[in-house]
């Protein structure tokens, strides 16, 4: 018997302070297709695949309210607790498009000891963004 409570994971919800400049930034540095920037300029999702990447402010009462503040990294020593994590089949080449679209360098490029390329940039609200090839290639149809 099938069950209705299978999940799919739908969204990623990224706490910016500035929404539009959020999604701008991201669909230029990381290649991504703007789906929506609601005219509030409070809700902006991309199209990455099966799974949707979404910006919404820091602050804002319906969430904080039911769940509490947003916290933020204090200084450049610290991060978010969350990492925001891409995968191209070239990773050198989207971690040089997202520098020169103004994402700041943490590491470049390298391959790691489990045979997978990964590179990090900071975006301009500080969330990590880890650029990786794939541990195991996507399934050509």
């Amino acid at each position: 018997m099938a069950s209705n409570l299978s999940p799919a994971f739908a969204y990623t919800v990224v706490y910016v302070k500035d929404v539009a400049k959020s999604v701008a930034f991201y669909a230029k540095a990381f290649g991504h297709s703007v789906r929506r920037l609601d005219e509030s300029h409070r809700w902006g999702e991309l199209e990455s695949g099966q799974t949707t990447i979404a910006f919404t402010p820091l602050h804002q009462h319906e969430t904080d309210d039911l769940t509490g503040a947003v916290q933020t990294a204090r200084s450049s020593g610290q991060r978010q607790p969350v990492e925001v994590c891409f995968a191209y089949p070239d990773v050198d080449a989207a971690y040089k498009r997202a520098v020169e679209n103004g994402a700041v360098p943490v590491s470049e490029p390298e391959t790691k000891e489990w045979g997978q390329k990964v590179g990090y940039v900071r975006d301009m609200d500080g969330i990590v963004v880890r650029m990786g090839s794939y541990v195991n290639p996507p399934k050509q149809d």
